[in-house]
């Protein structure tokens, strides 16, 4: 019988890969998405596709509010997402506490459903300078994880993988395209519109579309301009 784990899923195209690589390696997937106060729901359907089309045993999305926080691009409409280019600062797209919040209730889901494994699509390499997507911070919380739960304590641990840590973009283009996932079913721009059309200007579009040139792998991504 295969394991079961839990897979945050955000509908882009490097959490695809995730669940692409889970599966491949015989997991029986749950996804987890949030619709958490973002700036489109196009991700949130994309998550939903691909979820269906990657055969997952279950999907939720799960409502967080975390505009009532702010204080990031992506969940203040007062902010403006940056399409300068991605800088060596802490960018006006860090959401505080999401990837906390996330790993947090993947947690809470995987004890329910029995899973002692969970899959993040953070990467170190290819990044807009997020600090909850390094190495550091997920051996920090695995470690809380298996002190604060039930789980934990009982001697059935849990484990944060991340197998797209120290990928380039185009390594984890090249990685789903070899494991099947289609990537025009993907929405990783900041700011897309409702039909899921990405800017092509804001860092994740300028990451995404230098993946694809790099893998040399045709880019389906649907442009508004």
């Amino acid at each position: 019988m295969s394991r079961p784990a839990v897979v945050l899923l955000s509908g882009g195209l490097d959490s695809a890969t995730v669940l692409a690589i889970a599966r491949d390696q015989g997991f029986d997937c749950h996804t987890l998405s949030f619709d958490y106060g973002q700036r489109h729901r196009a991700e949130l359907h994309a998550a939903e596709r691909i979820s269906r089309a990657l055969g997952a045993a279950s999907h939720r999305v799960i409502r967080i509010d975390l505009g009532q926080i702010g204080g990031s691009a992506l969940t203040d409409h007062a902010i403006d997402v940056p399409t300068e280019g991605v800088g060596e600062d802490i960018p006006v797209t860090y959401v505080p506490a999401r990837n906390m919040t996330f790993l947090s209730l993947a947690v809470g889901l995987a004890e329910v459903v029995g899973a002692r494994d969970i899959f993040i699509g953070v990467n170190a390499v290819d990044y807009s300078g997020y600090p909850d997507c390094r190495p550091e911070f997920i051996r920090a919380f695995e470690q809380a994880a298996n002190l604060g739960t039930k789980a934990g304590v009982e001697g059935q641990p849990f484990t944060i993988h991340t197998p797209l840590i120290d990928l380039t973009k185009a390594e984890i283009i090249r990685t789903g395209s070899r494991l099947g996932v289609d990537y025009g079913l993907t929405v990783s721009c900041y700011q897309a519109d409702e039909a899921g059309r990405a800017c092509g200007v804001c860092d994740s579009c300028r990451l995404r579309r230098m993946g694809f040139e790099q893998a040399g792998v045709p880019d389906p991504t649907p442009y508004r301009r």
